[in-house]
């Protein structure tokens, strides 16, 4: 394999959508696409000022995924060029890591005919992630529902979900691992019933395609929102203002620093314009689902 080269194409996401920390994510139709060709040593070369400070060699995370998959099955991948073009905001919780983990996989499962199944992949990805959620959204498309502890992984995946989204993305972007230093180490167990409670009401209305219900759990959140939310200017005037004017819910997207709204299908443009206009310090994303993963031709 790898030639005469290929295309990888990977959706953006996001995570938890609230109470599902860890576990849940949501593919979106924002993609980065990665040319891939034989060469005589790895080089990355991204496309657009954003991405033009990462590494574009063998400590690339693209590339060290590859590497990662190649040694654990005991092989070596062929050094490639990597030509990246990306619509995903860097560092601004649209999942950009798992995005580029979930090319990483599926480039090597592409170059040495591995036939990973896709339990496979999301188990792999999950393992270099620390989570399942945005890594195997971005590996499936739709919305994913992860369980990974230890060794155990097991994934639902529901492949189409009828809504619209909106990102309210700030200028700055944040580590996440700056967003996790601020979480507690522990909760009380009232709390976690009541999150654990949130969640699983949230995933069944989701299933059903019950969004309604599943925005209105989206913002019971015990385990992250309370100790991250005040990093974001005018959190609660903007969860008013998206009640006001008919969304499902709004909560943060990942680890942040971004906002997720969830709106009806096809009201995600409408709702991105009464949201710039009102909050002009966020840049505003009309996005609908990716009912497709990461895919290669």
């Amino acid at each position: 394999m790898g030639e005469t080269g290929f295309l990888v194409t990977v959706p953006a996401t996001t995570a938890n959508l609230g109470p599902g920390f860890d576990s849940i994510g949501l593919a979106f139709a924002l993609y980065t696409t990665i040319d891939v060709k034989p060469a005589a040593q790895w080089l990355v070369q991204y496309e657009g000022e954003e991405y033009r400070d990462l590494a574009s060699g063998e400590d690339n995370l693209i590339v060290k995924t590859i590497q990662h998959v190649a040694e654990r099955y005991a092989r070596v991948a062929p050094p490639q060029v990597l030509r990246v073009q990306s619509d995903i905001p860097l560092g601004k919780g649209l999942g950009s890591s798992a995005t580029a983990i979930a090319a990483g996989i599926e480039i090597a499962d592409h170059l040495l005919t591995l036939g990973l199944s896709s339990k496979e992949k999301v188990y792999i990805g999950s393992e270099l992630e620390g989570h399942a959620d945005n890594v195997s959204a971005a590996l499936l498309g739709g919305v994913t529902i992860s369980y990974f502890v230890g060794d155990e992984m097991d994934t639902i995946h529901l492949p189409e979900p009828k809504m619209g989204a909106v990102i309210l993305v700030p200028p700055e972007a944040l580590l996440t691992e700056e967003s996790r230093g601020l979480l507690p180490e522990q909760l009380a167990h009232a709390q976690a019933v009541a999150g654990s409670a949130a969640s699983s009401v949230m995933t069944a209305a989701i299933a059903l395609g019950d969004w309604e219900t599943a925005g209105r759990m989206m913002e019971k959140d015990v385990f992250h929102e309370p100790y991250r939310q005040r990093l974001f200017p005018d959190f609660d005037r903007i969860r008013a203002f998206c009640r006001e004017h008919g969304a499902y819910g709004m909560t943060i997207s990942g680890a942040g620093p971004s906002l997720f709204v969830a709106v009806g299908a096809d009201k995600e443009e409408e709702m991105a314009k009464k949201l710039a206009d009102e909050f002009s310090y966020y840049q505003c994303l009309a996005l609908k689902p990716s009912t497709a993963g990461a895919t290669i031709k």
